[in-house]
This record gives C-alpha cells, sequence and structure tokens, in this order.
C-alpha cells in the first residue's frame, strides 16, 4: 500500500451526516481506502446541537459502514495522538480506512457574525468538562518534568509578539480599512465568465 494517505479532518457540521461527508465514507468502505476519517465534535452544528442532528455518537456511524471506529477525547492531545497514530498505520497496512470522532467543545462563536447566546445556556462553555487543551497538556508536562511554567510564559510571550510581528507586516501591505486596496469591482469579475443579473444589479447599487 503507498505509505501516503489522504486523511479527511471535518468539523461536526460538515461529516458524517452531510451528504458528501456520507458518500466518502461509504465509498472508502466500499474500496477500502487507506483513509482517516476525523470528525471534530465540537456539540454544535452553528446553533444546532450534536444530539437533535445526529441520535447516535458520531463514531458509530463508521461501524456502520463496516469501518473500526473510536471515539476520544478530542481535548487530551496525547490520546488524540495516540489514536490517530494506531489509525494511520493501520490504513497504510492495507486495513482499510478508519473513523475517529474527538470529543471537543466550541468554545466562541461559529463565526464574527454568530451570536451563541441567543441559542445556548449562558456560560455552558464554562460547565464543559473536559478543560482546556493546552493548559492540560502544560500541567501534564509540568508534573513529570518536561516543562515549566516559567518556560511556558517565555514561549507564550514569544508566540504573541512573533504573531503581532507578522500582523503588522500583513497590514502594511493595506487591510480593507486603509490602502493600497484593489477596487471593490473585482469581486464581480472573477466569478463568471458573463456577469449574471443579479451580480450587475448589485454592482450597479455598489457604484462600481
Amino acid at each position: 500500500m503507498p505509505k501516503r494517505i489522504r486523511s479527511l479532518g471535518a468539523t461536526r457540521r460538515r461529516a458524517p451526516t452531510s451528504a458528501f461527508g456520507v458518500s466518502a465514507m461509504v465509498f472508502a468502505a466500499s474500496y477500502n481506502t487507506p483513509e482517516v476519517f476525523f470528525l471534530q465534535n465540537n456539540q454544535w452544528a452553528i446553533s444546532v446541537p450534536v444530539a437533535t442532528q445526529s441520535r447516535a455518537p458520531l463514531y458509530k456511524r463508521g461501524e456502520g459502514y463496516g469501518m473500526p471506529s473510536i471515539s476520544v477525547d478530542g481535548n487530551d492531545v496525547l490520546a488524540s495522538y495516540a489514536v490517530s497514530r494506531i489509525a494511520l498505520d493501520e490504513a497504510r497496512a492495507g486495513l482499510g480506512p478508519r473513523a475517529i470522532e474527538a470529543m471537543t467543545y466550541r468554545m466562541g462563536a461559529h463565526t464574527t457574525s454568530d451570536d451563541p447566546t441567543k441559542y445556548r445556556p449562558a456560560k455552558e462553555e464554562e460547565k464543559w468538562p473536559l478543560g482546556d487543551p493546552i493548559e492540560r497538556l502544560k500541567q501534564h508536562l509540568i508534573v513529570r518534568g518536561e516543562w515549566s511554567a516559567d518556560r511556558h510564559s517565555a514561549e507564550e510571550k514569544a508566540v504573541v509578539e512573533e504573531v503581532t510581528a507578522a500582523a503588522r507586516e500583513a497590514e502594511s501591505y493595506g487591510t480593507l480599512g486603509s490602502g493600497p486596496t484593489h477596487s471593490a469591482s473585482t469581486m464581480f469579475e472573477d466569478i463568471f465568465k458573463e456577469p449574471t443579473w443579479n451580480l450587475r444589479e448589485q454592482r450597479q447599487q455598489l457604484g462600481v
């Protein structure tokens, strides 16, 4: 079997309950592809809770197609790595596709335009029992003597400085609020060879 392997990482709302997720898993099981489906269960599909979208645990969908599947604490970095490593090794060995459901929680909004307070209980995220995966790994490594609070603070500071510098450099090339920027008209020019009537109407409304 080839050593290269296709890994499908998917948010909970997209797979395996979507049409293309079902098709992909059926195809993988039917043709015994060297593939691992990593299903991130963050408990919410935008505003729909997982219990509504799927009456059974997501990993059982993989079992329904005949592929070995497992559920793992997705906020446990080491456990997630371990089950992923085993699944990848088995798939590469020609044993067929595998599915992993990683249990986690969407702490923030779905998008910048989403307001989760409209559909989920107040402070629900504070009650999620599995905790912050970074903090859990940090404490585990400190207990084992492989890390320290001082090293963590120094590394965190260095990363923040690196990201801040990269953001400032990107902004120096222009932002939506300050140039140089492309004309707004360009958003209409690379979609269709000939603009549709609604795009022409929208462009006229925008005055570009």
